[in-house]
């Protein structure tokens, strides 16, 4: 077939499809409307007293959502239905196939798929399988399993650029997305990334994407590689395909400040997904700890001083500590009766207590009493003593759990942090006055956590059944052996760049413990991004350079060829200078086009000073208020962690002392790179 005559089945194809897409509209409006009136009707007699028709009007309901889910879905559909093409044989069935994939599934019919979901399974071949004979696979929902695998040959995929419903062009390709129209879509705002990063999906990125949610997985990936938008397109994926192991208020978001988190989640609804539970850091470890935490007491950031409450070892004490306790309390449960005879024995207690290592010491002293009465039970049996049974119920009522714990965490707390700093000879006086005072920071609370959880627990924590973090790195491993100890039966997607740690004393400049002493199951998989999409290759090279001192080249950046404009310096004026050409440069870049800008500063006090000097002479928009949005914001290096800006300027950096120092080289890394297009250096 001819390029044009190919052309041409493409536009008609694209003007059938949208067709569709009007009339299905059309009639999901028409139904949610009338189910819309149906449940309202419903819920009014409901309220009258008509109980028995509260079922009726809560499948209403359902079918009320059911036909807006669709009718929002194939709104977002209209303008762009569909963003690629696999054609291909089925070897193991014979049959040809010719499918379009859109960012929503669209159908024909009750029955008839007319555009595929990018999260199907099918779609995948578009992201990952090379021209020729190849297999997918059907996950199992219930399970590890890879599912059913078939085998296929694939003999086109094509990749559409669509614009307001007008085909811009179209690529053949043996990779998924062409560079042509990657490059494209990287040029452009970065609300029009996010819209449009479906399409060009990696293959690496992908095959995060899709990894089993049965497994852990640890992603190492560059500044600008897709880590947040992986883990987005993750959640949206798992909730797509394993609705029914998983249900949306299971899924929680982690990251270490309220800007990033607001970032991600403003990105969400997007991709389908709602009504996922988000929290920092600090705050999912304090909800963990349940009623243990106070509203009295108070988070303050950690010390690098302290830095030693933020690692492996500190946790690895404090579980050594806790198992001697443990011993201390439960080494002897023998249970002797003169009349009835041995009860509880040794190693009848052994067993249970060392087939139970997830129980806390209370929840077994607990469970043992219940051992005990059913124990007094059957040794009654048949014994013709009159209230034999009832009298020695009363006499071991509480026999075990009058021994549990009932003092706090922070108590249990300070008596470990006394043995630790004898033990490395720590001067504790100071972390304890603090901590008796209700001051605490992360890795208080995480030791705290696991105090609690090996202590006090009285059942497991079923809450969660994925946790998303971003920025991992900012967090020191004890944060993450807390979360895997106290929430097994849970499973974690943790996304990070080491070079980008700005916590540094605290936080992970290696992945080490993590692979080795944490996630170290066989399920538990370790990636690595090391592709940019974010930066311009000028400003890749920039940032390159810095990279080098920030992670002692461990992990280097490959950009993907985007060039822009060079990397800006201004130098040797005053501030007030640097304000007013700030100012100048910012209201330029503004006329361009770009809708997302921000001045970084290396310290709190130089962001006030800068506040000061622009906001007389050009509107800012304020982080605190309003979380992540457009227009001129002015921010720290920490605050930007994770956040992606069309322009960036930066404030005063020290270009260098980072080449002797690893701790100023990460925070001048990660500033560098939170710019899409254009960067400034006011020195």
């Amino acid at each position: 077939m001819t390029e044009r005559k190919e052309w041409q089945k493409e536009e008609a194809h694209l003007k059938e499809c949208r067709a569709l897409i009007a009339a299905n509209m059309a009639e999901y409006e028409r139904q949610y409307e009338e189910r819309h009136k149906e449940t309202k009707a419903l819920f009014d007699e409901v309220q009258s007293g008509n109980v028995e028709l509260y079922d009726q009007m809560m499948t209403s309901r359902s079918l009320e959502e059911h036909s807006l889910n669709q009718l929002t879905n194939n709104q977002a559909a209209y303008e762009k239905p569909f963003f690629g093409r696999i054609d291909y044989r089925n070897l193991d069935e014979r049959l040809f196939e010719s499918i379009y994939i859109g960012k929503h599934g669209v159908l024909r019919n009750k029955t008839e798929v007319e555009i595929v979901d990018w999260r199907a399974p099918i779609s995948t071949v578009y992201y990952e399988n090379e021209l020729g004979e190849g297999t997918y696979s059907i996950p199992d929902s219930h399970s590890d399993g890879k599912g059913r695998e078939y085998r296929i040959d694939l003999s086109l995929k094509r990749t559409y650029d669509i614009e307001e419903g007008r085909m811009q062009g179209f690529y053949d390709s043996d990779v998924a997305a062409n560079d042509e129209l990657l490059v494209k879509y990287l040029s452009k705002n970065r609300d029009a990334v996010l819209g449009d990063i479906i399409a060009t999906i990696q293959k690496e990125q992908n095959e995060i994407i899709r990894e089993s949610p049965f497994h852990n997985v640890i992603v190492q990936g560059v500044a600008g590689s897709g880590k947040t938008t992986v883990a987005m397109h993750r959640i949206s994926y798992i909730m797509y395909n394993y609705k029914e192991r998983f249900t949306s208020n299971e899924f929680c978001i982690v990251g270490g400040s309220d800007i990033l988190i607001d970032y991600i989640t403003g990105g969400l609804p997007e991709l389908d997904v709602y009504d996922v539970k988000h929290m920092r850091m600090d705050e999912l470890l304090t909800h963990l700890l349940q009623k243990e935490w106070k509203k009295k007491y108070r988070i303050v950031p950690p010390s690098p001083s302290l830095a030693w409450k933020s690692k492996m070892l500190f946790a690895t004490e404090l579980e050594q500590h806790m198992q001697r306790l443990r011993a201390h309390i439960l080494g002897n449960c023998v249970v002797y009766d003169e009349e009835l005879g041995m009860l509880l024995s040794q190693k009848n207690n052994d067993d249970f207590i060392h087939g139970n290592p997830d129980y806390s010491i209370n929840r077994l002293l607990v469970t043992l009493d219940e051992r005990l009465r059913a124990r007094i039970k059957l040794q009654c049996q048949g014994r013709e003593e009159i209230g034999i049974y009832n009298h020695k119920l009363a006499q071991y009522k509480h026999y075990f759990s009058d021994h549990c714990y009932k003092g706090s965490v922070v108590n249990l707390y300070l008596q470990f942090l006394e043995v630790y700093g004898k033990a490395y000879y720590i001067n504790m006086t100071p972390v304890m006055e603090q901590i008796s005072r209700g001051v605490f920071d992360v890795y208080d609370i995480a030791a705290m956590l696991l105090i609690y959880y090996r202590a006090l627990q009285r059942k497991p924590d079923e809450e969660f059944g994925q946790i998303f973090i971003d920025e991992a790195q900012d967090f020191g491993p004890i944060v993450y052996y807390a979360l895997r100890t106290v929430l097994p039966a849970c499973y974690f997607t943790i996304m990070g760049d080491v070079s980008q740690n700005v916590n540094y004393e605290c936080g992970m400049n290696a992945w080490h413990d993590m692979r080795e002493k944490i996630f170290n199951s066989g399920t538990d998989h370790f990636r690595v991004l090391a592709k940019s999409y974010r930066n311009t290759i000028e400003i890749s090279e920039f940032a390159g350079k810095i990279l080098t001192s920030a992670s002692r080249g461990a992990y280097k950046i490959e950009p993907v060829i985007r060039h822009g404009e060079p990397v800006r310096f201004i130098e040797s004026i005053s501030k007030e200078e640097a304000a007013g050409l700030s100012v100048e440069i910012l209201t330029d870049m503004q006329q361009k086009g770009y809708e997302t800008m921000a001045v970084i500063c290396f310290s709190d006090e130089e962001k006030e000073s800068v506040i000061k000097r622009l906001s007389h002479q050009i509107h800012l928009t304020d982080s605190d208020k309003s979380g992540f949005s457009k227009g001129v914001m002015v921010l720290t290096v920490p605050e930007t962690k994770g956040l992606e800006f069309d322009c960036v300027l930066l404030w005063k950096p020290d270009l260098k002392g980072y080449k002797e120092n690893p701790k100023l080289a990460k925070l001048l890394y990660v500033a560098a790179t939170r710019a899409l297009h254009e960067l400034f250096v006011m020195n």
